[in-house]
């Protein structure tokens, strides 16, 4: 009798001690706190070559030379180049000073993997986790390697010598020259393209090898578990021999994703979501102009990169049988971006636009979440959104995406951990960047230059009078849209048609019953005078049934064109500039072109109700500045700042 109740003794006992030390693991990890910087797109305006004696341009203002892209590039392009610099290290203050001691950043760290940047970067950091004590977890994005291997490469954007554009390449006889540049190409193997050798090699303290104070290091390749771990045996695992898989027959390439535990019960898994696909079956496979661009993501995984799928599943088991926490982030989306509103942005603008093939297909969260992931943060897209998914099996999978420090609204991602399974995404902005407006005489140059070459398109200088980082950012947009995005996503119609109407104008056509198109109504209005005034008298009515005042549709077309990207962008931080009335008078035009059922015959009113179907999902859809996530439900509440 008495041994019995000693081993019932002994039970009890070695329940409330196992019992002891789970909720001990739980309460240490409460408050536990990383930041995710996604999309830094880090060019190092202040890195020397090693093998050129060419310094950059001289700034005027600071009687320093800087390696700088033009402005002109930067306004056609979807990130900024330049003063992204000056953000990242804003960024990364901010870190500090809230004591934050983990940081990952989920790809796309560098311009192009050139070895300057990575070089750069790797500085930075490193200062970083000197002084602050600060670990970085980095995975691999598509611009960071470009490729599997190194390749030649360069650009010719560069800004040279009295606001001229300066061309920089790798390997000489690779730039044919520019009579409108008539500046002499520099080349240096510092702008080449780095491949995962040369990228691991330089970032291997930040996540890519182990570090002896990880508590568990592991790639999907290791042999090892938790249990027999020695650090010894993950540096093996680390090697780039050691991580690699056939992505096709006979196609050999590395696969570097990671899993870590930098404190004990969190577990952060770096995933390498780069799928490199050979163009044709008999091409070089140590060459990486052979592979297609790995820009596709998740997509390809499904079909060529399973062996990822496996280990997650393996992962995210042993992480519930230890009673853990798994925190996933990679540098591509898991579930539709744009608000789930994909399908009438096809419909829209047509199957090829808005990089419609980079959104992941149902299967992707699916799979994963019955793999057991709870939340992953993700990049690549530059916007801020939240998605939400659950498999027919029931699991719940959330994706984050991380806005960039390179675009509108600048922001980074700030998780910490809760008690009961429950986490707290904050949106932080970075709004005020010192040093941001450096560059500024560098570009008034080559507006001038621009102005006495009669140049067709120049950029809009009054960029050059913004008086903080989010204005500079909010103004990028903006000559994004006039420079690119209305000639490259637009039917010419219907953007011709947004450039001319008022709001107005649009407020008394949502009114109206007529069988003509809005353009031809426009154009010959003394025909539809009576059809006209009734549609003032209905939107009078609905004016005052909304407590709005025809003052507040004082906007134009391209001014709507506007607040839609800046919602498809920075999804609700957007109302800190498109402001709450604004945003009330979207809200009734989207009720007036959505509440009918019947659907629209002619060309304009079709496309202006699938324009409100989209903006309205931009408008209201999951919570993407402050929230919670409830890791076993996959339940997600709204938190005000």
């Amino acid at each position: 009798m008495n041994s019995k109740i000693t081993s019932l003794f002994i039970i009890f006992f070695f329940i409330v001690f196992n019992c002891s030390i789970s909720a001990q693991k739980t309460k240490d990890l409460n408050g536990t706190q990383i930041a995710f910087l996604s999309d830094v797109h880090l060019q190092d305006l202040f890195g020397g070559f090693s093998d050129s004696d060419y310094k950059g341009v001289l700034n005027p203002k600071t009687g320093q030379y800087a390696l700088v892209r033009t402005m002109s590039s930067q306004l056609h392009s979807t990130r900024i180049f330049n003063e992204n610099y000056f953000a990242f290290l804003a960024a990364l203050e901010d870190i500090a000073k809230r004591k934050i001691k983990y940081v990952a950043l989920p790809g796309d760290y560098t311009d192009d993997g050139q070895p300057i940047h990575v070089r750069g970067l790797a500085k930075i950091l490193e200062q970083y986790t000197q002084k602050y004590g600060i670990e970085f977890f980095i995975t691999t994005g598509n611009h960071d390697p470009v490729g599997p291997f190194a390749q030649e490469s360069g650009k010719e954007d560069f800004l040279g010598k009295d606001g001229k554009s300066q061309p920089i390449y790798s390997k000489d006889g690779m730039y044919k020259p520019n009579l409108t540049i008539e500046q002499p190409v520099v080349v240096t193997a510092d702008i080449a393209k780095m491949g995962y050798l040369g990228i691991t090699d330089q970032l291997n303290n930040f996540g890519f090898h182990p570090n002896k104070k990880n508590k568990f290091w592991a790639t999907p390749f290791s042999n090892y578990s938790s249990e027999n771990y020695t650090f010894e045996r993950a540096l093996e695992s680390a090697k780039l021999a050691n991580r690699v898989y056939q992505v096709a027959p006979g196609y050999e390439v590395p696969d570097v994703s990671y899993v870590v535990e930098p404190i004990d019960g969190l577990w952060l898994m770096a995933i390498d979501g780069n799928v490199y696909i050979p163009k044709k079956t008999d091409s070089d496979p140590k060459d990486s102009k052979s592979y297609s661009e790995a820009s596709t993501g998740y997509n390809n995984v499904l079909s060529n990169k399973k062996h990822l799928i496996k280990w997650v599943q393996d992962i995210s088991a042993e992480v519930k049988k230890q009673g853990k926490t798994l925190v996933a982030f990679s540098h591509f989306p898991m579930i539709d971006f744009n608000d789930d509103a994909s399908t009438e942005i096809k419909e829209l603008l047509g199957p090829n636009k808005w990089q419609l093939n980079r959104v992941p297909v149902e299967e992707v969260a699916q799979v994963f979440a019955d793999a057991g992931l709870q939340i992953h943060f993700g990049g690549h897209m530059h916007i801020n959104d939240t998605g939400v998914r659950t498999s027919p099996k029931g699991n719940t999978l959330v994706n984050i995406q991380t806005p960039s420090l390179a675009a509108y609204i600048p922001a980074y991602k700030l998780l910490t951990l809760k008690k009961n399974n429950v986490v707290d995404i904050q949106t932080i902005t970075i709004d005020k960047v010192p040093r941001f407006d450096e560059l500024f005489d560098l570009y008034k140059m080559e507006y001038q230059f621009l102005e006495s070459q009669n140049s067709k398109d120049i950029w809009n200088v009054d960029i050059l009078k913004t008086k903080n980082y989010h204005d500079f950012t909010d103004f990028h947009l903006k000559e994004l849209v006039r420079l690119r995005f209305l000639k490259d996503d637009w039917p010419s119609d219907f953007a011709t048609f947004l450039l001319n109407i008022s709001a107005k104008d649009l407020l008394v056509l949502a009114n109206m019953n007529s069988d003509k198109d809005f353009d031809f109504i426009l154009k010959n209005k003394e025909q539809f005078q009576k059809e006209w005034k009734e549609g003032e008298a209905k939107s009078e009515q609905i004016l005052i049934k909304n407590k709005l005042k025809k003052e507040d549709f004082n906007y134009t077309g391209n001014d709507l064109l506007i607040d839609f990207y800046r919602f498809r962008s920075a999804d609700e931080l957007a109302f800190a500039d498109v402001t709450e009335k604004r945003a009330a008078t979207y809200k009734v035009l989207s009720k007036l072109f959505l509440e009918s059922k019947d659907e629209p015959s002619k060309p304009l009113q079709k496309q202006m109700k699938l324009f409100f179907t989209i903006l309205n999902k931009f408008m209201h859809e999951v919570p993407a500045d402050h929230f919670t996530v409830d890791l076993k439900s996959g339940e997600i509440n709204r938190k005000e700042r």
